[in-house]
């Protein structure tokens, strides 16, 4: 056997492997032999049917299996042993010579690979990076407090509807002389919120109605937008956006959301028992949660600034051709992911940005021997736990639940792999941190939004 790269330019090689009959022969002998022993044959006993028989019947399928075996193998270590750094898979290469199978005894095959480029990232306490914390303010803190407490208010039954009731009933789409329209619009039992309506010559019309009685009115004037009179209406936001007109509701039900009582049963609640014990320290611990939580938005925008700045370090070619053949390879048996060259050369450009940043991810990795152990990989699926705890109200998950969650996470495969991948994201960006020199900078809930606005369009 023979095995030899030839290099094209920097980022693009040909493996070369020639294999002569004695390197695959004895295995083709060996997997026949083993053939003759299974197969079952009329007119002869198990394990007698002629070798010259069982060959002629399965001789090329077994020699075609075992050296495709004996290249992906052979390729493999050799790719392995000579650290060569590659993009994707091998391709067979599109100057392959024709296989003859039935004639030939020397077969040569080549594959075409991808070769990452050298890049050097070199981080100083010169360079600045800033860190965006968002500034919490007593609209926030009681805008959350509200959120938090919401979902432990009730729901009680009024006599009369109000600015915040909710009235739920009946719609009947109505003509020109006020009749119900044949073939109109009908929409039972639907639910609507005096409080989002927008103008109070609609609103007075509501406000004040008891169970039974009929109001009339147009919902195009009274409701925000087009997507709240297609829930309500229970019809396609096409046909809310021409609706025109007015229509008769009649009230079955009237209720009005109650704030909870902040008092020790409410706290214990949302916090645990004993946790918080006061209104004093429940905003403590409310405005504490939403500093977390905001927090992770300042991570995650320091992240988009710094895979910029490091990004902007590099000044990285890629094996495009090479590289959109093997997208498409490795697609093309996905029914669902049926690419075409076109859409191929429209997704382009956010592939290679995001290899790009794998390339400088990986070499600050190498470059620093920054190494991620089980416990990191546990540690981010307890933290991802947590943040869907959250995303759901339950901020006072016990610890045991959240790593009992976390470790089940683990048992999937995607699922480790996702976190590892996260695990060592993180202990990039820490490595990042150190490196250079950090300007905290305090902004606003909307200047933060706007910085956010702008790295997303980069």
């Amino acid at each position: 056997m023979n095995i030899e790269k030839e290099q094209i330019d920097d980022l693009n090689a040909v493996v070369h492997i020639t294999l002569e009959k004695d390197d695959y022969e004895p295995r083709v002998e060996t997997v026949l032999k083993d053939y003759r022993k299974k197969v079952n044959m009329p007119g002869f006993r198990p394990g007698k049917v002629p070798a010259s028989l069982v060959k002629k019947m399965y001789g090329k399928a077994v020699l075609v299996d075992e050296i495709n075996k004996l290249v992906s193998e052979n390729l493999s270590s050799y790719i392995t042993e000579n650290k060569l750094d590659i993009l994707g898979e091998p391709l067979p290469s599109e100057k392959q010579q024709t296989i003859d199978f039935d004639n030939d005894e020397q077969f040569k095959f080549s594959f075409d690979l991808g070769l990452t480029p050298e890049v050097e990232v070199k981080l100083t306490k010169r360079e600045k990076l800033p860190f965006y914390n968002i500034e919490v303010t007593d609209d926030m803190l009681d805008g959350q407090k509200k959120n938090v407490t919401s979902r432990f208010g009730t729901t009680e039954p009024r006599e009369e509807a109000g600015e915040k009731s909710m009235l739920k009933g009946d719609f009947v789409q109505l003509d020109q002389k006020g009749e119900p329209l044949e073939d109109g619009i009908k929409a039972e039992d639907a639910v609507m919120s005096t409080a989002i309506i927008k103008t109070e010559k609609e609103k007075k019309k509501i406000v004040g109605a008891k169970v039974g009685d009929e109001i009339v009115f147009e919902p195009k004037k009274a409701f925000p937008n087009d997507t709240e009179i297609s829930y309500l209406l229970k019809i396609s936001k096409e046909e809310a956006a021409a609706l025109e007109g007015k229509f008769r509701f009649t009230v079955k039900e009237i209720t009005e959301y109650i704030d909870p009582e902040l008092n020790q049963e409410l706290f214990d609640k949302i916090f645990g028992p004993g946790k918080v014990t006061n209104e004093e320290e429940f905003t403590a611990q409310v405005k504490e949660d939403l500093e977390n939580t905001l927090k992770m938005e300042s991570e995650y925008k320091f992240t988009l600034d710094a895979k910029e700045k490091l990004m902007g370090k590099v000044d990285m070619k890629l094996p495009e051709e090479f590289l959109k053949r093997w997208i498409k390879a490795t697609n093309q048996n996905k029914e669902e992911q049926d690419f075409t060259d076109e859409q191929i050369d429209q997704e382009m450009p956010r592939f290679l940005e995001d290899l790009k940043w794998q390339i400088v991810r990986n070499q600050l990795i190498k470059e620093n021997d920054l190494k991620v152990e089980q416990q990191d990989v546990i540690d981010f699926a307890k933290k991802s736990a947590k943040l869907q705890f959250m995303q759901y109200g339950l901020n006072n998950v016990p610890d045991e639940h959240i790593e009992s969650y976390a470790m089940d996470m683990l048992k999937n495969e995607d699922q480790q792999r996702s976190m590892a991948e996260g695990a060592i994201n993180d202990k990039v960006m820490d490595f990042v941190k150190e490196a250079v020199k950090i300007e905290e900078k305090e902004v606003s809930r909307d200047e933060f939004n706007k910085l956010f606005e702008k790295s997303q369009k980069k």
